[in-house]
């Protein structure tokens, strides 16, 4: 068994990749319950905690998730006017629409300074700059009392080195990633290399101990899952790799110091094997598509909740008034505004239909005006 033909078996949409996505949205939601109710030592303090081992993996089995998917996207495009059309219908207007409803109708009912005073301060207009994927924290006089003060959307920090990891994946494209995959191991090395080179740089300062995973090294695990993706024929669907890869992730990503550069694929083969195991679909797996709007309004669900209601800035509480009503933003998110948008498919793929005509055309052209005249007298 390889990790092609488990594939295969789930007919190319195994239901793990969605318990996973659902999962892993909701993860960050709870972990982040103890940073928003208590603040930054105590959430220190937590990832100091017997959880560690499940909150080091949160983040990077999320973007060694995307890897593997987004590679599937890759291989289907022809050109890079449909690969990054779809990047940015999935990405960006869910995104712009959840930074304007916080900056225009969370930011106004909960700030402490007069209206015209917030609306022309220039934290609101740096904050509207998210929607570039340019991210800033904070809104005029919001949040200023809770634990973790001022912070409105904190989450939005790895939307940058999701975009990074499109923009490497893009390159890797124009250089002929299909038809030469070692590439992806080579950018592995080479992001993995300038890294290390950086801390070496700076006497080995921020090489990962037990806390949050630098943004910089959630890319390797991206590209781990492009090349799970790539040699899925090649790699066997196993148990006892699966077990080992499991015992290696937890170890390397949470006791060792610097164990995210031993640890990025076997806790890439950990998630996607998970991904790939194809259990019963449930109510819940088909909540999967909600993940994302889960994902951009948790921190300013939860942050909301701490405060309205000072008297129950307990972790429990704060999960439990967040997480219902995440879930009907995300479904809200998801049929009101990513699902239309994926509508727009159609038209991506026409372009890019239209784009390799005009390629051809072109390509014509050239080799006519540039083709050697022949001088022969037969001619």
């Amino acid at each position: 068994m390889t990790l092609a033909s488990e594939m295969l078996r789930a007919d190319h949409r195994p239901s793990g990749f969605d318990y996973m996505r659902l999962i892993l949205s909701l993860g960050v939601v709870v972990s982040h319950s103890v940073l928003y109710c208590y603040g930054d030592a105590i959430a220190y303090q937590f990832w100091d905690s017997p959880a560690r081992p499940v909150l080091k993996l949160i983040l990077p089995m999320f973007f060694a998730l995307s890897g593997f998917l987004v590679a599937g996207s890759l291989e289907r495009s022809q050109t890079l006017v449909n690969f990054l059309g779809l990047r940015f219908i999935r990405i960006y207007p869910a995104l712009t629409v959840e930074v304007l409803l916080s900056a225009l109708l969370i930011g106004t009912f909960v700030t402490m300074l007069p209206l015209g005073e917030y609306f022309t301060h220039p934290d609101f207009l740096r904050y509207l700059v998210n929607v570039t994927g340019h991210i800033s924290y904070y809104l005029p006089g919001v949040f200023e009392t809770n634990p973790f003060p001022r912070q409105v959307n904190s989450q939005l920090w790895t939307v940058p080195y999701e975009l990074k990891c499109y923009i490497v994946l893009a390159i890797l494209f124009v250089l002929g990633l299909k038809r030469r995959k070692f590439l992806v191991w080579i950018a592995l090395a080479l992001v993995m290399g300038r890294d290390l080179m950086k801390k070496a740089a700076n006497d080995w300062q921020g090489l990962e101990s037990p806390g949050v995973i630098g943004g910089e090294f959630l890319v390797p695990f991206f590209l781990a899952g492009v090349a799970m993706y790539l040699y899925r024929d090649r790699i066997a669907f196993n148990w006892v790799l699966f077990a080992i890869s499991a015992v290696l992730s937890v170890v390397l990503l949470s006791y060792v110091t610097g164990g995210e550069y031993l640890g990025v694929i076997p806790a890439t083969y950990f998630t996607v094997f998970l991904g790939l195991c194809n259990p019963v679909r449930s109510a819940f797996s088909r909540a999967a598509d909600y993940s994302y709007g889960i994902f951009l309004y948790g921190a300013v669900v939860q942050q909301t909740i701490v405060h309205l209601f000072p008297d129950l800035r307990e972790w429990y509480w704060n999960i439990l008034i967040a997480l219902p009503i995440c879930f009907v933003i995300g479904w809200v998110s998801w049929n009101w505004i990513e699902k239309p948008m994926m509508g727009f498919r159609g038209q991506i793929k026409a372009s890019e239909k239209w784009w390799i005509g005009v390629k051809t055309v072109l390509a014509a052209r050239a080799v006519a005006i540039f083709k050697p005249q022949s001088t022969s007298i037969l001619d």
